[in-house]
Parts: structure tokens; C-alpha cells; sequence
């Protein structure tokens, strides 16, 4: 128990490392950085960290994936559709709108794969995920529209990133999970985010981007890389070990609550009563799913 209890703690915590993250992307691009530059140093610096720690901690794994070909092509197919494209989407999305907003949009990402889920095995959704589905629905109609439906409230561009940044998180998820049943998280993230870094900076040159050097930056490249990517992801990993995937997935949802919660009180942004309800239909949506999920591995225990 006491194990479970310093694993919950873990994972909350990391979650909410996670939610600083993008609210530090949010000042970076309020201080003139761009979105290349952001995804550049943020997959370059956690992709050289990951790969040292699988390097320190699983060598045999790490060194296993290198001489294997196919392994290598997939996780280069990871890299660039779910990593470099979520990213890319996300910081786009928070660029269009705010760190809160576009951390709930992202968190639709359950509902897509439940969806996808359901068209690939030819099944109905039960109960539970249709209801997950309604919600998430209508938390996101709420937030687009403010229950005004011939409006938007938020820019379409942000909303259209926000999705997308669900649908990329979805490939995310989805793209590298028989890569890491075989090679481990650490190694298969680690390649990917060095991979895609290598890719955006090369590609786009970042180097010649505007990046100030002062203290306001490297305090929001601090939470970012650091504490939003590095940390979060090292301290989730130790979580879950201790508490279980599924607990671990549903502790996580925390994250959009500390994104909000970062973004009132670090870059003073404004939220609406309606914005509220409607992030909270989307964030019950996810927990709904979470908990069944969670049901269903301690019957299965059982």
C-alpha cells in the first residue's frame, strides 16, 4: 500500500509537470519563438537524455533496436507521425488559443482512439463509450462555441489544431506499441524524439531562428524540456511501475487541470464559466474510459 501510495503521488506529479509544459511553450511563443525552434530543442535535448538513460539503464535493449532494420524504419514512421506531428500540433494549437484550451482538446485523444478502436475490430461502442463519446462531443462544442452554435469562440485555426493535435496524439499512442512491448518506452521514445529532432532542425534550419537569451527563456525552455518533458515522462515511467498502466493513464489525467491552472495564474489568461463546463464534459468523457478500462483489468486480475 505504502508502494501505491508514493506511485500515485509520482504520477500526479508528473502529470502535472506535463501540465507546465505547455504553458511554458505558451510564454516562449508570447516572447517571439517559434514553433519550429520549440519542437527543435524540446525532441533534440529529451531525445539525447532518453537515449543516455536507455543507454545507462537498458544497453542490451537499446543496443538490440540499432542493428534491427525494420525496428529502425518504424521508429522513424513514429517519429515524424506521432511525435514530430504532435508536437508541431500542439504548439500550434496553444499558439491559436491558450495552453489550457489546447491541453483539453488534446485529451479528445481516448475518444479518437476508442473510435478507431471500434471501426477496426467492426464493434458498437457499449454503454459507457457512447456516452463518453456524446460528451466529449459537447465539451468541445461548448468550448468552440461558448453554446453559441452559429459562432465561434475560439479562432478556427486553434480549433482545427487542437483536434489535429488529437488525432497526431492518437498516432502517438498508437504507431510505436508493438515496438515497445519488444524494445521498452525508454529506447523507443528516446530514438523517436532524437530522430524527429534531428529531422525539424536539419529540415527547417532552426539554427537561424530568433531564440532570445535571457533568463525569461531559459526558464520557459526549463519547463518545457525539463520539467515538462524530461521530469514528467521519467517520473510517469516510475509511477506507473508502481501503480499500473491503467491507474497510471487515469492519474495522468490531471495534466489539462494543471495546464488551466498554469495558464490563469503564470500568463494571467482568461477562462469562462462556459469554457469550464466544457472542458469538464471532456475531461468525464476520458475518465469514463479510463475506468472502465480500469474495471476490466481488475476483473480480468480477479
Amino acid at each position: 500500500m505504502a508502494e501505491k501510495r508514493l506511485g500515485t503521488l509520482i504520477t500526479l506529479i508528473a502529470g502535472i509537470a506535463w501540465g507546465l509544459s505547455g504553458v511554458s511553450g505558451q510564454y516562449l511563443m508570447s516572447r517571439g519563438v517559434s514553433v519550429d525552434m520549440i519542437t527543435s530543442l524540446r525532441l533534440l535535448v529529451s531525445g539525447f537524455f532518453l537515449v543516455g538513460l536507455a543507454y545507462a539503464t537498458v544497453k542490451e535493449q537499446l543496443l538490440a533496436v540499432l542493428k534491427d532494420k525494420n525496428a529502425l524504419l518504424g521508429i522513424s514512421i513514429f517519429a515524424m507521425l506521432g511525435l514530430v506531428l504532435n508536437q508541431t500540433a500542439y504548439l500550434q494549437a496553444i499558439y491559436h488559443t491558450n495552453a489550457g484550451t489546447a491541453t483539453v482538446l488534446q485529451y479528445l485523444c481516448p475518444i479518437l482512439v476508442l473510435a478507431y478502436t471500434c471501426l477496426k475490430n467492426r464493434e458498437k461502442p457499449s454503454g459507457i463509450e457512447l456516452i463518453s463519446i456524446i460528451l466529449a462531443v459537447a465539451g468541445t462544442l461548448l468550448i468552440a462555441t461558448h453554446g453559441k452554435l452559429d459562432e465561434l469562440s475560439v479562432a478556427p485555426i486553434g480549433l482545427f489544431w487542437g483536434i489535429f493535435s488529437a488525432f497526431s496524439y492518437a498516432l502517438y499512442i498508437i504507431l510505436p506499441g508493438k515496438l515497445i512491448r519488444q524494445y521498452g518506452s525508454i529506447t523507443v521514445i528516446g530514438l523517436g524524439m532524437l530522430m524527429g529532432g534531428f529531422v525539424v532542425t536539419l529540415g527547417l534550419q532552426t539554427w537561424q531562428h530568433r531564440l532570445p537569451i535571457d533568463g525569461g527563456s531559459f526558464l520557459g525552455l526549463l519547463g518545457i524540456v525539463g520539467v515538462g518533458t524530461i521530469f514528467a515522462y521519467t517520473a510517469f515511467l516510475k509511477g506507473v511501475s508502481m501503480v499500473g498502466p491503467v491507474n497510471g493513464s487515469l492519474l495522468a489525467s490531471i495534466e489539462p487541470i494543471a495546464s488551466v491552472f498554469f495558464a490563469v495564474w503564470l500568463v494571467n489568461e482568461q477562462f469562462y464559466t462556459i469554457d469550464f463546463v466544457g472542458m469538464l464534459l471532456i475531461l468525464l468523457a476520458v475518465l469514463l474510459i479510463s475506468m472502465k478500462d480500469l474495471l476490466i483489468s481488475r476483473k480480468s486480475i480477479g
